[in-house]
């Protein structure tokens, strides 16, 4: 499938993948200078939990405690030409927004767009009309300009006496891992599969020699950077080790890296958002070109995100002065079969 896909706005095929800029770069704003003010309940969130990219806004979603003012919308794994579709609801119809296509969204903002339908989306309720699709922004909008509407007790994932450390950890991140894994799935030669898949791996080591003795990528709390590694990481062995060919070594073979993932596994907010059934499922059947069969494989064994991990050893405090996110609420919780 070309254009969106889960990982933001892409194309692969017979030229080397290539990552494009979200085309809707609005945003939601305090001030409302973009035409779009923060509002409680006029905004709606639509995500996939297969999707990396939207993962970290469902996170921060949560972290931040807005479930109350802004809805969340999952989109069924499994996506068709027509885009992502909301299946998973009762008559495969949104229930807020009353559409079967994220793409009905996207249409009533402009038609014929360049790129295809991607998740994460910002949807305003009132007109149906898709506000964002800015997945490197959205997640730091959350953090910065909802702060009227956060819950009490709400950590700052984006503080300011920070931000140019965690602006910079970010860029390494995301060129080298977050999109480096994709650079590797999609390389159409051996050269530039060894390429990406070398620098994947470096990259890797390096953020292991960082938090061997941190536990967090900056400061002692959690920030956006943490957010933005974990959910490559958490898909590393279910699906890139095997169906992205990054198979130097597992994420359970690097003591740091996977002692560091199951402490934010564990952490309310991260895998309570995590849905390995929907991660699998549509890598290893969206991707027919990569895996033109469909099969599924039944591992990796999940238990071991649930082992003790000894972060805490390293102090740290995992959400600065505030506290922890409450428990999920009833409709938004994951299934059994998606969980360890």
């Amino acid at each position: 499938m070309s254009g969106g896909g889960e990982e933001g706005n892409t194309s692969y095929g017979r030229k080397s993948f290539q990552r494009s800029k979200a085309h809707f770069t609005d945003r939601i704003t305090a001030d409302g200078r973009d035409g779009w003010p923060v509002v409680a309940d006029r905004y709606r969130l639509v995500a996939s939990r297969a999707c990396p990219w939207a993962s970290r806004a469902v996170i921060s979603r949560r972290l931040l405690g807005l479930e109350g003012a802004l809805s969340l919308a999952i989109a069924d794994p499994i996506q068709d030409d027509r885009s992502w579709r909301f299946t998973l609801d009762p008559d495969g119809r949104d229930p807020v927004l009353g559409i079967r296509f994220l793409s009905e969204a996207y249409d009533r903002r402009e038609t014929d767009y360049p790129g295809g339908v991607s998740v994460p989306a910002i949807v305003d309720v009132p007109s149906g009309e898709l506000v964002t699709n800015d997945y490197q922004r959205i997640t730091l909008d959350l953090a910065t300009e909802w702060t009227a509407l956060l819950r009490e007790g709400a950590p700052e994932l984006y503080p300011k006496g920070l931000r140019d450390e965690i602006d910079a950890v970010m860029t390494d991140v995301y060129e080298d891992v977050n999109n480096g894994v994709y650079r590797a799935g999609f390389a159409d030669g051996q050269e530039k599969y060894e390429g990406a898949c070398a620098r994947l791996f470096r990259r890797l080591e390096l953020l292991a020699e960082r938090l061997a003795g941190r536990r967090y990528l900056v400061g002692d709390t959690i920030t956006e950077a943490d957010i933005r590694l974990f959910t490559t990481l958490v898909r590393f062995d279910a699906v890139y080790h095997g169906h992205f060919k990054c198979n130097r070594w597992k994420l359970t073979e690097n003591r740091v890296l996977w002692a560091y993932a199951r402490d934010l596994y564990q952490t309310p907010g991260f895998g309570d958002t995590v849905d390995f059934d929907h991660i699998k499922r549509h890598y290893y059947q969206v991707h027919s070109g990569i895996n033109p069969t469909g099969i599924v494989p039944l591992g990796p064994d999940l238990a071991g995100w649930l082992t003790p991990h000894h972060r805490q050893e390293l102090g740290g405090r995992p959400f600065g002065d505030g506290t922890p996110p409450g428990p999920v609420p009833q409709p938004e919780q994951v299934p059994a079969q998606g969980r360890p």
